[in-house]
């Protein structure tokens, strides 16, 4: 069997799902290095796999982005991203197109002289590579050595023609919509990211390995040979680009396990003191959103009595601790797969982990999308009919029941016909599926 490496930017929310399937591959018998910062050893410990300590990149998150130990300058750029957040979802884009350019090929050359050192000692069959960590698919097209994608988001990541820009929806939710002038505005952003940054990557493969092929878009750099999807297949996706196997996995969530006698305990409370208990989250980063938290949390105690909440509210849970009480946990952290299959509905900002993990558990959701590929996977759900999408800068207390209420019994059909669908796939389908395909395409290595 082969001998593989995955390879992993330092963000919980695309390490967590990489060593995911790391794991899976090993079960189907594959060699597998799991390559991430250092702080995130423990990952591939549980996973069984073994470990390579490798920094790709300058910024990280270790599971709340706001308490992770990063550089000054790391940190003042998320906290004007969060900013951003609160003046608009063209504002926080535009934000972000502009700090990729102070983060995204920080280090090339440290990032080609690690990966070749590590191609040289191990020399691996083929890598996985997340479809994000541009400066890795950078380096291991200038080695010429083998790899799949992984798109951890949606699947637009993976760019499907010369009109896509990265860091441009492909399509809105009808609550989200920009006016033309701001979504030109945008597109042009986007646009002169792809010029620059397309200039960066041809240069750096000029100098670096003349012989061979150009790499084109610096965005739309993929596998040629396969791309593995944590995300369902939907009819109205773009066409995604010729050439690599599109494999559509549904999800890389763990197997469903319990969430621990102390989660256990206070879920039945809750279901003895309401008749609804949703969850609420947003992610790793946007957790800073308090504002947003408080929002929905006062809206769910103050329409709906029958209610009981739970709160991931990671560093910001001591500012929201006075709305703790009989129907609400605030916690900085939930074990978000192992609760989801105790609550009825899920409040949560549009993250690709967790749409896919609401869909695996049966679950519908109020979207509230408020940075990038959220706003392609909040109108997904709203096209799927598993989710009402609102602007987060726009809502009241009273909104925020009255959209859970609307979701109604459809909602839960639709979510359950998609917990269907996605329940014969997953890691161990994707695992199968990638040895199956790079065995193929790699042969003779």
């Amino acid at each position: 069997m082969p001998r593989i490496v995955v390879v992993s930017p330092p963000f919980a929310s695309h390490a967590v799902p990489l060593s995911v399937l790391a794991s899976a591959l090993r079960r189907r018998g594959a060699e597998v290095y799991f390559a991430c910062a250092p702080t995130f050893e423990e990952l591939a410990a549980r996973a069984g796999v073994a470990f390579l300590p490798l920094t790709v990149t300058r910024n990280a998150n270790t599971g709340v982005a706001q308490t992770t130990d990063q550089a000054a300058a790391e940190a003042a750029r998320l906290a004007e991203f969060v900013d951003a957040t609160r003046a608009g979802a063209v504002e926080t884009l535009v934000t972000q197109a502009r700090h990729r350019r102070a983060d995204m090929l920080a280090d090339p050359e440290g990032v080609h002289a690690a990966l070749r050192a590590v191609d040289e000692r191990l020399r691996p069959d083929w890598y996985v590579v997340d479809q994000l960590n541009y400066a890795v698919t950078l380096a291991l097209h200038c080695l010429g050595a083998p790899y799949a994608t992984f798109c951890p988001g949606h699947p637009t990541y993976v760019l499907s023609g010369s009109d896509a820009l990265f860091g441009v929806p492909y399509d809105w939710p009808e609550a989200l919509r920009p006016d033309p002038s701001d979504a030109a505005r945008l597109r042009a952003v986007a646009g002169e990211n792809d010029r620059l940054f397309s200039g960066l990557f041809t240069d750096f493969a000029r100098r670096t390995a003349p012989e061979v092929p150009s790499p084109g878009r610096a965005f739309g750099l993929t596998s040629p040979h396969a791309v593995l999807y944590s995300y369902p297949s939907l009819p109205w996706l773009p066409e995604p680009p010729g050439g690599p196997a599109h494999l559509f996995a549904g999800h890389m969530t763990r197997p469903v396990q319990s969430p621990g006698a102390a989660w256990l305990r206070r879920l039945d409370r809750f279901r003895d003191r309401a008749d609804r208990v949703v969850l609420v989250a947003f992610g790793t980063f946007l957790s800073a959103r308090d504002d947003v938290l408080r929002t929905v949390v006062s809206g769910l105690l103050d329409a709906a009595g029958d209610t009981a909440v739970v709160v991931a509210a990671g560093s910001r849970a001591e500012a929201l601790a006075d709305l703790a009480g009989e129907r609400v946990v605030i916690a900085p952290t939930v074990p978000q797969q192992e609760v989801l299959p105790y609550v009825d509905a899920m409040v949560h900002h549009g993250g690709g982990n967790s749409f896919t993990e609401c869909l695996r558990a049966g679950v519908p959701a109020l979207v509230l999308p408020m940075s990038s590929d959220q706003f392609a996977v909040a109108r997904d759900a709203e096209r799927m009919g598993v989710g009402q999408v609102l602007d987060p800068n726009g809502l009241l207390p009273a909104d925020v029941a009255k959209a859970l209420d609307a979701l109604g019994e459809s909602a839960f059909s639709r979510s359950a016909h998609w917990a269907s669908e996605v329940s014969g796939r997953g890691p161990g389908w994707g695992a199968r599926r990638l040895l199956e395909v790079m065995g193929d395409r790699t042969a003779g290595r």
